[in-house]
């Protein structure tokens, strides 16, 4: 039997239907992915943006001053009042509230007018602290340190102010009741160059980038700007963006391969799509995690970190004692019970994709095998493999034309065992395979080829974007 026809004979399966494809078996729940580690599984979730209509906006309490309670006065007996006492009272009071009536409304006046001026005052104040304010009161610029001396926490927040910017935009989607609906989102971004390009998260601006849509990027004095997009990478979750602007404040690369568990950082960014510029503060807690997330569900390798991360961070810097930065955030944990976990994209990483992106539009050096997995390699798994007595693996439908994997010999009906000795029994877990190469590679590959197992050499081509 051929292998088209073990997939054309469906109720000969041993199941008695089309199974779920194996990669959405191992690698999702719930329809978000998680990274697995041994026999645990933790589900992340991009720091990500914000919808308008999702947003959380905080309560703004009021507490207003405690009133002295009146004291109750013992009841008194009452006594008879004479006709003639009651009239001379009128009298007398005619006759005061003739003299002293403007005095008294006069006195009311002034009172409430002091009162008004004193609540215009405390509402000035409060606006002060509403909008904090983007440099120290000095007036002066706050630089990075470059001479290996910390700076306070707060200095480094007057820095993020004049770096970190929101990065929104509008997207549209459709709602629970199949009607289409456009909300806003918002996420975090920081200025990496005088003339105005910003980093931020590819999520971020994903669905703008293929809608089409504006991307607007909101400085801390209120300035906005339509914001141009030069590229992005999806795998390692990246995007740059280009405002006409001129004499901004960049962000000042730190060494991020320098950093060490228990440094201190600090994350900045626009949480909730509502606190605009919030600074959180923590210290590494570990590095070289690989996180999969729903962007990028072949794993980035990011460094954790215990500073509150929450939606509408992503994008946002890092930053180090010394007013570097030297991460992007990007993930937290999926769903709620969990604290103190975030992850970061080391700014090396990131420098290396943004340098990319600038020059050629795309990352160079990206692996690249040639081969097509499509419905015949998604619906093969271990049922398939132990009922027809076949090996697992990742399942052939096609091979590009002119790839290296045509020209080492795989072809369409082959199954891929191993990959540079690792064992692959998922298109997922190839993919993450061939990202740890870079193009120009040689790697073996062992496949199941015409009933019997054979071993190619491949050197990796170099993946470019169509």
């Amino acid at each position: 039997m051929t292998f088209d026809e073990l997939f054309d004979d469906e109720e000969k399966s041993p199941a008695g239907e089309s199974q779920p494809p194996q990669g959405e078996q191992n690698d999702r729940v719930n329809g978000e992915y998680h990274f697995k580690n041994g026999y645990t599984q933790r589900i992340y979730s991009d720091a990500h943006y914000v919808r308008a209509d999702e947003t959380t906006v905080p309560p703004r309490y009021y507490v207003p001053p405690e009133k002295p309670q009146k004291e109750s006065r013992p009841a008194s007996k009452r006594k008879g009042v004479g006709l003639g006492a009651m009239i001379a009272a009128c009298l007398i009071c005619a006759l005061l509230g003739g003299l002293g009536g403007g005095a008294l409304v006069g006195t009311v006046m002034d009172s409430r007018v002091a009162a008004l001026e004193e609540n215009v005052s405390a509402l000035g104040a409060a606006e002060k602290l509403v909008r904090p304010a983007a440099v120290p009161a000095s007036g002066t610029t706050v630089s990075a340190s470059m001479d290996g001396t910390a700076m306070s926490a707060g200095d480094i927040y007057d820095l993020a102010c004049q770096q970190v910017v929101g990065v929104t935009t509008d997207v549209t989607y459709t709602n629970f009741f199949g009607m289409t609906s456009s909300a806003a989102v918002s996420g975090s971004g920081f200025i990496i160059s005088e003339d105005g390009y910003v980093l931020t998260n590819y999520h971020v601006v994903e669905d703008a980038v293929k809608n089409k849509l504006d991307i607007n990027v909101i400085l801390h004095d209120g300035s906005r700007y339509t914001a141009q997009f030069v590229g992005g990478e999806a795998d390692n979750d990246v995007a740059v963006l280009k405002i006409d602007a001129s004499g901004l404040n960049a962000a000042v690369i730190g060494d991020s391969d320098a950093l060490r568990v228990g440094d201190a950082v600090y994350a900045v960014g626009n949480p909730l799509g509502e606190l605009d510029f919030s600074m959180t503060s923590g210290h590494v807690s570990a590095k070289d995690r690989v996180i999969r997330t729903s962007t990028s569900p072949s794993g980035v390798a990011m460094f954790q970190v215990d500073a509150p991360i929450n939606s509408g961070n992503s994008g946002g810097p890092v930053y180090n004692d010394q007013g570097q930065v030297v991460g992007i955030v990007t993930a937290k944990p999926a769903g709620s019970g969990v604290d103190g976990i975030g992850f970061a994209i080391p700014i090396k990483d990131a420098s290396s994709i943004t340098g990319d992106l600038l020059t050629k539009g795309y990352v160079t050096g990206k692996a690249h095998l040639g081969i097509v997995v499509g419905e015949n390699g998604r619906r093969y798994n271990e049922i398939y493999a132990q009922y027809y007595g076949l090996p697992m693996g990742v399942y052939v439908d096609g091979v590009s034309e002119g790839s290296c994997a045509e020209k080492a010999g795989i072809e369409t009906g082959d199954i891929i065992t191993k990959f540079d000795g690792a064992e692959v029994k998922s298109f997922d877990e190839l993919r993450a395979a061939i990202k740890r190469h870079h193009a120009g590679d040689s790697v073996e590959i062992e496949i199941y080829h015409a009933d019997e197992p054979r071993t190619v050499t491949v050197v990796l081509d170099e993946e470019k974007p169509e």
